[in-house]
């Protein structure tokens, strides 16, 4: 039996802060999608290298 939408049954997602409902997509080199793949916890590391290089740039460190 399906379940129906809205239902309050199932896995839920946890993030130790809230995401954006958009993606932020790039290409990458061939090869770097199976490889990330294998990296613990890589999307929670990228969001926190993202803010890193946002930081920089605000900062003007990146020059």
């Amino acid at each position: 039996m399906p379940f129906q939408k809205n239902h309050k049954l199932g896995a839920k997602q946890v993030y130790s802060q809230p995401v954006e409902n958009k993606v932020i997509a790039f290409r990458g080199r061939i090869g770097q999608k199976e490889k990330l793949k294998k990296v613990d916890n890589w999307q929670e590391r990228l969001r926190d290298y993202v803010d890193q290089l946002i930081a920089e740039v605000e900062t003007g460190q990146n020059e």
